[in-house]
């Protein structure tokens, strides 16, 4: 899926830039080697869009979180929708965690 999608150009968030850390040991240059030589980007600038769709997202989540048992929600994945939902979409093995905060994301599941 990533390489079929690679040709309209992949990048992360910055929320996951700093969540994929853990996975190169805190290798900061081999982690933006890998995501070079894999063509991912990983500068893509947080706007002002993205502020505003993470900041709705998270009131619209701890509002529903004050009156229902709901899941706990992890900031980072509001904040990775909120980046998403402004760009081309998001590819992610767990679009449930996504799809009630951001209705009109489109979700890729590989």
């Amino acid at each position: 899926m990533l390489e079929r999608l690679l040709e309209d150009g992949l990048c992360i968030a910055p929320a996951t830039m700093v969540e994929i850390a853990a996975a190169f040991a805190g290798n900061l240059p081999e982690q933006k080697w890998f995501l070079g030589q894999a063509g991912i980007s990983f500068v893509e600038p947080w706007t002002s869009s993205d502020l505003e769709s993470s900041h709705a997202a998270w009131n619209a989540y701890v509002k529903r979180r004050r009156t229902e048992k709901i899941a706990r929600r992890p900031i980072a994945d509001i904040l990775i929708g909120g980046f998403a939902v402004n760009r081309q979409g998001l590819v992610t093995r767990n679009p449930a965690d996504f799809k009630p905060w951001f209705p009109r994301l489109v979700i890729r599941e590989p």
